[in-house]
């Protein structure tokens, strides 16, 4: 008795949850609004084409900074968002060997400066005076062995036996060794006053400028270890962090593994650029430049700009752009279109961010 009351009981409820949930699946949720609306054509006949916000440069691009010289990151001396000027500093890179050879450069330099010099003021005073002191010497040496040559050569005259013949002789080659070595001494002076060798300052001359350019060469190298702003602008991205290897051809990216630029200079951002690239099989269809009407549609979001044309770069390319990887198979080439418009002060937008783009034909 009591389990079929329970049995009872049970199919009630089984009842009753069966209707509320058959009243719950019935009523109707109203459609959420999406958060913003799909870009759409604003034109009777438009072009579509993906764009990539750029600030605005002379070239229509932002300023890609690549090293030199290849080395270990010093300090980074500047922030994201940064204003920077021409010629400031915004990387060091690890230049202990090259200042080093720099320096010995400098040294060797002095060095052989320093022995030009000293030829050039040949004669020295002292070394004069010592090549005077030595020609006097000589002299008397000379007068002295001559009048000892007519002593003996008069006694001998006056009684052969008093002085031997052997002895005459010694006397008279003193007196001439005596005479050829003032020749000697007399021409050591000459040759000390008039001072060095015109060869011998030309050959020291040529290996001081050969050094000299050789520090200076090595000088204007240890600058470049020292990263500059080529202009002036704001930093948009610091691809790199301290200790780690950059080159010319970048810092190495481990997330696309490819080498990106090590900084990217753009200018302040009251206007910016929008690089457009159409579809080779549209450009047939693109406008005049006088009448090139354009709008941008910004991702995410209902806001839709206006756009000025600025120029066509005449050259059709590979659309590899976007992604910048130069590995990237790819078969589409497109013609780039450059815009420009005023950034809305309540808008959140980017150097680098795609947007949608209609051409009016």
């Amino acid at each position: 008795m009591r389990f079929s009351k329970l049995l009872s009981a049970l199919a009630l409820i089984g009842i009753l949850a069966a209707g509320v949930a058959a009243y719950l699946f019935s009523v109707v949720q109203a459609t959420q609004p999406p958060l913003f609306n799909p870009p759409t054509n604003p034109y009777a006949r438009g072009i579509y084409a993906e764009g990539i916000v750029e600030s605005t440069q002379a070239s229509g691009k932002n300023i890609n900074v690549y090293p030199e010289v290849p080395g270990t990151v010093k300090q980074i001396l500047v922030t994201e968002g940064q204003l920077v000027h021409r010629g400031m500093p915004l990387l060091l890179i690890d230049d202990s060997v090259q200042r080093a050879a720099t320096e010995q450069l400098r040294w060797q330099a002095r060095a052989t400066l320093s022995l030009l010099e000293e030829l050039k003021a040949e004669p020295r005073k002292e070394n004069l005076d010592v090549a005077q002191a030595q020609v006097e010497a000589t002299e008397a040496a000379l007068k002295t062995a001559g009048d000892t040559l007519a002593k003996q050569q008069v006694s001998y005259e006056m009684d052969p036996k008093s002085v031997s013949k052997d002895a005459l002789d010694n006397a008279r080659n003193a007196a001439a060794v005596a005479k050829a070595n003032l020749a000697v001494t007399k021409k050591q002076y000459n040759l000390t006053k008039v001072g060095a060798w015109i060869y011998d300052i030309r050959n020291q001359e040529s290996q001081y400028n050969a050094l000299l350019k050789s520090y200076q060469s090595s000088s204007a190298l240890l600058s470049k270890y020292t990263l500059r702003a080529p202009g002036d602008g704001i930093i948009l991205s610091i691809n790199t962090t301290v200790g780690s290897y950059i080159s010319s051809q970048g810092a190495y990216d481990a997330y696309t593994q490819g080498s990106d630029p090590v900084l990217v200079l753009g200018t302040p951002q009251t206007s910016l650029d929008v690089r457009c690239y159409v579809d080779e099989i549209l450009v047939p269809r693109l406008p005049p430049a006088s009448e090139m009407k354009a709008q941008m549609s910004i991702r995410g979001s209902n806001v839709k700009i206006p756009l000025e044309f600025v120029r066509i770069q005449p050259y059709v390319t590979p659309k590899i752009e976007l992604s910048d990887q130069r590995m990237e198979r790819v078969d589409v080439r497109v013609l780039p279109v450059i815009f420009r418009f005023d950034k809305p002060k309540d808008v959140n937008l980017y150097a680098g961010e795609l947007v949608d783009v209609y051409i009016s034909e």
